[in-house]
């Protein structure tokens, strides 16, 4: 019944912003179910974890502008409950924040190694992984996912003294020394796109990705928008490369696929419909021009990398 009535709460939420529209002429006595019935939402309250009221959503917390650490409640952000005297913020927190408020929850920030995202939702360690994860078939066979919560162009970033710093399509990248984040499309799927690229190894995480670029370890990265415009906007030496709409882009098999690869989502257990919807009842309520003008909040506020 909890469950219910924090559904019911979000909804309302959703018809009161400017996003959202129509209207229903049900009312809790019409939806009800008998005493001692066992409601959809009384039955996933086990898988979803959030019966005791703690949404715990899983993030790198070294994924800027989408999540990073800091060492103070600045601008909103949330404690690190497995690293004490921390605090995460980034774009991810505040999503994950709109989405605890609506549904009455107390929310919970827990730090992973990226790798270990999914399996925590897997095992149940963490109810969502909000941590700009694009919604590829690949990780959809893991997991369920929410949104999506951002649309992601994939570009590449390089430095303004660089030879490919005018490049206009990937062909002008043929031959340069290249890496990306590990596990991520970006690495096992648009790098080997461009011609004779001397493929780096993975790095670990983001900043790890973006100072291979800073020290000229390597000459370009490849990345998404958010992460390549909060790097440009603390590092002024950095040059985005995008490519899309253009012939000279990274290639897809078909429209479906770029999209999946672009569209960012919030992972939840296989079958976990409770939690799903919950979630979607609030993104739902948010336009683009919404996840934008909430992206450039977090980009304003981020810290020095």
């Amino acid at each position: 019944m909890k469950k219910f009535l924090s559904l019911l709460m979000a909804a309302a939420i959703c018809l009161s912003l400017a996003a959202c529209g129509g209207s229903g002429d049900s009312s809790p006595a019409d939806t009800e179910p008998p005493a001692g019935t066992e409601t959809p939402a009384d039955a996933g309250a086990a898988a979803s974890g959030v019966e005791d009221g703690v949404f715990t959503v899983g993030m790198e917390c070294a994924y800027a502008p989408y999540n990073w650490t800091q060492m103070d409640d600045s601008n909103g952000a949330v404690p690190i409950s497995n690293v004490p005297g921390s605090y995460a913020n980034g774009y991810d927190v505040m999503i994950a924040k709109k989405i605890a408020e609506a549904n009455g929850w107390e929310l919970e920030i827990v730090s992973s190694a990226w790798d270990s995202l999914c399996p925590a939702v897997q095992s149940g360690t963490m109810d969502a992984n909000i941590a700009g994860q694009s919604m590829t078939a690949d990780r959809m066979e893991q997991v369920d996912m929410a949104g999506p919560y951002y649309y992601a162009t994939i570009v590449c970033v390089t430095t303004k003294d660089s030879p490919y710093a005018s490049a206009t399509s990937i062909a002008d990248l043929a031959g340069g020394k290249c890496t990306a984040q590990s596990g991520t499309i970006w690495y096992d799927s648009c790098l080997p796109q461009i011609e004779n690229a001397q493929l780096q190894s993975p790095a670990e995480t983001a900043p790890a990705m973006i100072m291979s670029l800073q020290t000229g370890t390597v000459d370009f990265i490849c990345t998404d928008m958010p992460t390549a415009m909060g790097a440009a906007a603390k590092d002024d030496s950095l040059v985005i490369l995008n490519f899309s709409g253009t012939d000279g882009d990274f290639q897809f098999a078909t429209e479906e696929e770029r999209a999946e690869n672009v569209n960012i989502g919030i992972s939840v257990a296989k079958g976990n419909t409770v939690l799903k919807d919950a979630i979607d009842s609030v993104l739902s309520c948010m336009t683009e021009d919404d996840f934008n003008a909430l992206m450039d909040e977090a980009i304003s506020v981020q810290p020095e990398i």
